[in-house]
């Protein structure tokens, strides 16, 4: 399904893959400070922080798959089937906000984490659709700022939210599960392996690079988890806006999927696009899965105070630069 990570040098890094079978030609999006937002039980909303990111644009309205504000807090959300759980409407002791509009509703108001934490002790994710042609998606939310990541569950038994200081997220099972899952690679290292398979027999490795034995690498949710956050736990670059992009794009690319690889019914999922934006300087790259050249959009290049959406169709030609 999907992986989202964060990822922090000089600056600090947030993205996400996106993989499914089909797309809703989803475009990078700028929501600007004076864009209209009608949250359709906690009124409107004209004044905010401005917001760039991936969305698909229904009616005008930017339903956002991940994004980051200009103050630096970001939000993705990733597919949760058969745990998500949205509640019916309360009353006015919570704040009845529909998935659809959750990631707008953190990133129009809060800067940080902490920020966002306060507004999740009175909400209530409400069952909402946002059409009858685009009903509510069950997913679950990673919400990360230069210092601090947590996810968000709408399960049956209310709201839950982890603090996640691996900085990944990916699908089903539940957030606690792939967190104690990963003590069953607690073992793992990135050095060379050494013997430790009983005492008086000695192992040696038959070969260089062999650090990371052990981790999974199928294409399933806890899998991913597993090497996602490995990788991105174990990464080093430079500090330049080159090298950490580059090494961001590569933790990315150590989950992502290849059409044939899973299929789910007539089709095969595949990493329809990866994203990385620098919440601090709001330049949003991504790259497709046919075109994998970096394409950008910098956020302060548009007119911020504006109340127009500014949308960018994804470049998916492949780009070829020849050398000779």
């Amino acid at each position: 399904m999907c992986t989202a990570a964060t990822y922090k040098t000089k600056d600090h890094y947030f993205g996400r893959n996106l993989d499914l079978e089909y797309s809703y030609h989803e475009t990078v999006t700028v929501t600007p400070r004076r864009y209209p937002f009608d949250f359709r039980h906690m009124g409107e909303c004209h004044d905010h922080y401005a917001m760039i990111g991936m969305a698909y644009v229904a009616d005008g309205y930017p339903l956002y798959y991940d994004a980051t504000n200009e103050r630096g807090l970001s939000m993705a959300g990733l597919n949760f089937p058969g745990n998500a759980d949205y509640k019916p409407l309360c009353d006015g002791s919570l704040d009845n906000v529909a998935p659809f509009e959750f990631i707008p509703w953190i990133l129009t108001q809060c800067s940080t984490v902490a920020d966002a934490r306060g507004l999740l002790s009175r909400l209530n994710l409400c069952r909402e659709d946002f059409s009858p042609s685009l009903p509510a998606s069950p997913l679950h939310w990673i919400i990360a700022d230069r210092d601090e990541a947590i996810v968000v569950e709408s399960v049956k038994d209310g709201l839950k939210v982890y603090d996640d200081p691996v900085g990944i997220l990916t699908n089903n099972p539940p957030f606690d599960y792939h967190m104690l899952n990963l003590a069953n690679y607690m073992g793992v290292t990135r050095e060379e392996p050494t013997s430790t398979f009983a005492d008086g027999f000695e192992l040696k490795p038959y070969s260089r690079g062999m650090g990371g034995i052990g981790i999974p690498g199928d294409l399933s949710s806890a899998s991913r988890f597993v090497k996602a956050a490995f990788t991105r736990m174990n990464s080093v670059s430079g500090e330049s806006e080159q090298e950490s992009v580059a090494q961001f794009f590569k933790i990315l690319g150590s989950v992502e999927q290849q059409r044939g690889c899973a299929r789910v019914g007539h089709k095969f999922e595949i990493t329809i696009y990866s994203s990385c934006c620098n919440v601090d300087t709001g330049v949003y790259y991504y790259t497709t899965y046919e075109n994998g050249a970096l394409s950008a959009v910098d956020m302060h290049r548009e007119d911020l105070d504006s109340a127009s959406l500014a949308v960018y169709d994804l470049l998916t030609t492949p780009e070829v630069k020849y050398q000779n």
